[in-house]
């Protein structure tokens, strides 16, 4: 019985520290922007997997397999020779209008995240116009608990966030937001 109470509050110490002791959570970002185009438009501007010209930071996109599942591309940012990111696409639908795809190798310099996924959509809009939806989900560039500033979730989400606002920032401008 002794033992049986020691080994029942040996537990209950050691579970705090369990749960101080546990690594990075999944993060989660979800950006959208309303625009006055017709769903078919803009879909033709960007549902190419193998044409991201239409994001500013992407300076060339170069791939294999067209919009095929498993197809590739390289994504080279800002200027020729500048930082890359390899992506697989593992789900498309041209007539959901939708397409999902990993990062398979970026530098964490690049983009502070690991075990990123990401879907682009575009929906029709209540009164004409589309909605287009970026969503992904990644964990934060430092595996361990402790990250530098720079590795963080925040940093993670804060990266994430400004590619994804500044594509959708492209897209409005390009073609307009509703009412305009």
């Amino acid at each position: 019985m002794r033992r049986r109470v020691f080994m029942a509050s040996l537990t209950a110490l050691m579970l705090p520290g369990m749960a101080l002791a546990h690594g990075p959570t999944r993060q989660k970002v979800t950006l959208t922007t309303e625009v006055a185009a017709d769903p078919a438009e803009v879909w033709e501007a960007i549902g190419n997997f193998q044409d991201m010209s239409w994001h500013p930071a992407v300076h060339s996109t170069e791939g294999e397999g067209g919009n095929e599942i498993d197809a590739t591309r390289v994504l080279t940012l800002g200027e020729d020779g500048g930082p890359t990111i390899d992506e697989i696409l593992y789900k498309y639908s041209d007539a959901k209008m939708s397409y999902s795809y990993r990062i398979t190798e970026v530098a964490v310099e690049t983009l502070p995240v690991t075990n990123y996924s990401s879907h682009l959509t575009v929906k029709p809009r209540d009164g004409g116009g589309s909605i287009v939806e970026w969503r992904g989900a990644f964990y934060r560039g430092y595996p361990n608990n402790d990250p530098p500033p720079e590795l963080n979730d925040e940093a993670a989400i804060a990266a994430v966030s400004g590619v994804y606002q500044a594509g959708l920032d492209a897209l409005t401008e390009r073609f307009g937001a509703p009412g305009s």
